[in-house]
């Protein structure tokens, strides 16, 4: 019986011992550690990017090397009227190798300083070369070596739905780009209350900060300056964003060339793009053109003795006048939009004359019309 129990008692701590000492069974957590041991799936060394994500990526580093950060140097009055000075902030992007930049006229109004940092983090004093309140548009100019310029697109035929880029500042963050699309092609009220025609509305995120900055096509060219968001009592991004056309920017650029400030023409006139459906509901002559809702008091159309509407109605939930002349050519060229007017615009300065094609009821008539300037225009 002795060694019967010997043998059980060595039976036992040589298996207790195995049991103990073995590597399966010490990882298992008889170890007394009551720790498991953790394994890691780890993907490929080398990341794989899809072509949405490969495109996105080339943009932004093609692009971002041109946007700039604005700082404007302003004072206000506190609370006991004293002097208190303050930062805004914007966006803005590099035009050129000679320094020039463009941002909104907004981002740098009433400033006493303007700093501009680049994307390598070094600081410019800069000066304003001009402004353009109505059109919401200024230049810039910086004194700083190796810009990249960034570049210019068009804005004549973008469509609904094509693919964008936004890269600014926005809250301080610099170099941020958001993406979307364009929502829609419409004419807005800019900051200063002047209409922006063909303005573009997109849903990529646009917040305080990304005002004077690019927005860009799928190809990293620039087709607008971001400008403002609609606000419903939140400032900040709610999916509904505007920038100026490039187009716009271009001409504004062209006048301060030429005449050192912006000198853009117009014909005074707030109007509705007609289609075929809205003419035929309305009983128009034609099936297109623009419906001229108000005439600006002594502008140049009023001038020229065209018509405003003289009827309320709805559009939908939208209050038009009806009852003005329908513009449906200038200087022989088909006019089916707002965008037509604008190209027309563009094309001219203030004091050209233009020969307008209108129907007053069902009768056709023209008129010599010498385009005034948006600044004495504006409504």
């Amino acid at each position: 019986m002795t060694f019967r129990r010997v043998c059980l008692i060595l039976l036992i701590v040589g298996g207790f011992w195995y049991i103990t000492s073995h590597p399966v069974f010490r990882n298992a957590g008889f170890s007394g550690g009551g720790n498991s041991p953790i394994t890691l799936t780890e993907a490929d060394a080398a990341p794989q990017f899809n072509a949405t994500e490969q495109n996105n990526i080339e943009v932004y580093k093609r692009v971002v090397p041109s946007v700039v950060n604005i700082t404007a140097g302003t004072v206000t009055l506190d609370f006991f009227y004293g002097f208190v000075p303050q930062e805004d902030q914007g966006s803005g992007f590099i035009l050129d190798k000679q320094g020039h930049i463009l941002t909104n006229y907004h981002v740098i109004a009433n400033a006493r300083s303007i700093d501009v940092q680049t994307h390598d983090k070094h600081r410019y004093t800069a000066r304003l070369i001009g402004g353009d309140r109505l059109h919401d548009l200024a230049l810039l100019q910086i004194n700083a070596p190796n810009l990249v310029p960034a570049v210019l697109a068009s804005s004549r035929d973008l469509q609904v739905g094509q693919q964008v880029y936004a890269i600014g500042n926005p809250f301080g963050l610099s170099g941020t780009m958001t993406s979307g699309i364009i929502s829609a092609i419409r004419s807005v009220r800019g900051p200063e209350g002047a209409p922006i025609e063909n303005a573009i509305q997109t849903d990529a995120a646009i917040n305080p900060g990304n005002s004077g900055g690019p927005l860009l096509n799928s190809r990293g060219e620039v087709i607008g300056i971001n400008a403002m968001i609609a606000q419903n009592g939140a400032e900040q991004n709610a999916g509904i964003g505007f920038a100026i056309p490039i187009d716009t920017a271009k001409a504004v650029l062209g006048d301060f060339q030429k005449y050192g400030h912006a000198r853009r023409p117009s014909l005074g006139i707030r109007t509705l793009a007609i289609g075929p459906d809205l003419a035929q509901q309305m009983g128009l002559p034609a099936g297109y053109g623009l419906l001229i809702e108000s005439i600006v008091p002594g502008g140049a159309a009023e001038r020229a003795g065209l018509r405003g509407g003289n009827q309320m109605a709805y559009l939908g939930n939208m209050q038009i006048s009806i009852g003005g002349d329908l513009i449906v050519a200038i200087d022989g060229h088909q006019v089916t939009d707002s965008e037509d007017l604008s190209e027309i615009m563009n094309a001219h300065q203030p004091g050209d004359a233009i020969t307008v094609t209108f129907f007053r009821g069902r009768r056709k008539m023209t008129a010599r019309v010498v385009l005034g300037e948006a600044s004495e225009q504006a409504s």
